[in-house]
């Protein structure tokens, strides 16, 4: 038996053992991540209002407070004490 090759024999089994076990260890948190990305994928547009119905709730209450201003703007213009 030759020690010295042994020693690297063992030393380079420790070593891919480890490298093995860290790949693996990452390989499962790749697919938990993927599997967390899919269900965002399905969970976001039931929870969060999409930007096209966004885009028309702002101009409704756009042209809601527009109108409320210009109710404002002609009773201070009638108003008798100005």
């Amino acid at each position: 038996m030759n020690l010295p090759q042994d020693i690297i024999n063992i030393l380079a089994g420790l070593a891919f053992s480890v490298g093995g076990w860290f790949a693996r260890v990452i390989w499962v948190a790749v697919r938990d991540l993927e599997k967390d990305l899919a269900r965002l994928r399905e969970d976001l547009p039931r929870v969060y209002l999409p930007k096209s119905e966004a885009h028309e709730v702002i101009n409704d209450l756009a042209h809601e407070m527009r109108e409320n201003f210009a109710r404002l703007f002609t009773l201070l213009d009638k108003k008798a004490d100005k």
